[in-house]
């Protein structure tokens, strides 16, 4: 999944430097929590990271939305 266009990161992935700044952490590692989470379903994913790391509703959905669209090879 290409997310650049002229140079400039475009979709979930130009939320990537607020969310490592924010939640202190890399984005790879919050790939990896996605993953080895035992849910499955986006809004899942997305209320979990919302209640469980406090992360705000547009992050976790940017990095749900990547995650998935990463694991279907798009």
């Amino acid at each position: 999944m290409s997310d650049r266009t002229d140079g400039r990161v475009k979709g979930p992935a130009s939320y990537f430097p607020a969310i490592e700044k924010k939640y202190g952490r890399p984005v790879a590692e919050w790939k990896e929590l996605i993953r080895a989470s035992p849910l499955t379903g986006h809004m899942e994913l997305v209320s979990w990271l919302k209640s469980e790391h406090a992360m705000g509703h547009g992050h976790a959905n940017a990095l749900v939305a990547h995650v998935r669209a990463e694991d279907a090879g798009a």
